[in-house]
């Protein structure tokens, strides 16, 4: 049987579309950020499949961006 890496999070959430969302559906670093990209990434941090610490380092997103993605 496979361990995950972070035993503390789970392997997939509940995207903005209601299918499953793992760290691989992720958009990539240098991708246009269209509705759907930004609800994948705020769909992974509220289901803590990356922290916002994370996506602030992996996609340079400051707070109030993050909060604007949110609304």
């Amino acid at each position: 049987m496979l361990e995950r890496l972070n035993p503390g999070r789970p392997a997939r959430v509940i995207g903005w579309d209601g299918k499953p969302l793992t760290l691989r559906d992720l958009p990539t670093r240098d991708v246009r950020w269209s509705k759907k990209r930004k609800a994948q990434i705020v769909a992974a941090v509220r289901g803590n499949l990356i922290t916002f610490d994370e996506a602030e380092r992996r996609y340079g997103l400051s707070p109030g961006e993050f909060m604007a993605w949110e609304r």
